[in-house]
């Protein structure tokens, strides 16, 4: 199951570069903001539980999709990509085995605990 999962994350990653190519903007912007979304991370500083949710915050891809689709219904290029953006790190954070965070901390996800070994 978990190869699956991972290629189904493969196949929307692939997609997201597929949507930033469409932009027409250079791929260094693609490349410098592509790790920008880690910076939820520093919400790990006011605890757990605002740690999880601002960390969840910049790597849902609910809210990646609601950012893209606000940047379509405005005409602002810059939240479809951060949207893209978004949605290419939880992408990539998920292939990694990285996954939402839960408030007991940083290392419990939806996905599993960072570090632990399990094929299931």
């Amino acid at each position: 199951m978990k190869a699956i999962l991972k290629l189904e994350e493969l196949a929307m990653f692939l997609i997201s570069l597929w949507a930033f190519q469409l932009t027409g903007i250079s791929w260094w912007w693609f490349v410098g903001l592509f790790f920008l979304p880690d910076i939820g991370m520093l919400g790990y500083v006011l605890g757990e539980k605002t740690g999880a949710a601002v960390y969840n915050m910049f790597h849902h891809k609910g809210i990646a999709l609601l950012v893209f689709g606000l940047g379509i219904f405005l005409n602002q290029e810059i939240l479809e990509i951060a949207g893209i953006i978004l949605f290419s790190h939880a992408s990539f954070d998920r292939i990694m085995g990285y996954g939402l965070k839960f408030e007991k901390g940083f290392k419990f996800t939806h996905l599993g605990e960072i570090g632990k070994n399990s094929d299931s």
